[in-house]
């Protein structure tokens, strides 16, 4: 995908955080990283950009129902339930939910834990409903 490509506005999506491990206090080379979990919902429609790149935050995502299309490298590739992707460095994306029913994923990555956190401090959960 170029970087010229326009990418619709988020929109529709909304995600909630199931659970944040300190993994400094499991690995010491982790200090300052957490492993995060969170929920999305991503209402008919919807679109989760901007066009963004996963650098410094690895993770996977499985959907659990409905399809969700991933937009990279020029190509559309949907993803029903049972499936999912992985994020590494490589990865610049955005997704949608073409359907006409709500999509939902489950994403598990890497993330610095926000400043001043400590063990099993849980980061902010953002919404990203439009």
């Amino acid at each position: 995908m170029s970087a010229d490509q326009v990418v619709p506005e988020t929109q529709g999506v909304s995600s909630s955080l199931l659970g944040v491990i300190d993994l400094g206090a499991e690995i010491p080379s982790m200090a300052g990283y957490q492993l995060r979990t969170r929920l999305f919902i991503f209402a008919p429609g919807a679109v989760f950009g901007p066009l963004h790149d996963h650098v410094g935050r690895p993770g996977t995502v499985y959907v659990l129902s409905g399809t969700i299309t991933d937009h990279r490298d020029g190509v559309a590739r949907d993803y029903g339930p049972g499936l999912g992707w992985p994020e590494d460095h490589a990865t610049t994306h955005w997704l949608e939910n073409r359907g006409t029913e709500p999509a939902v994923e489950v994403s598990v990555d890497v993330v610095r834990a926000p400043e001043g956190a400590g063990a099993g401090q849980i980061p902010q959960v953002h919404d990203r409903a439009g």
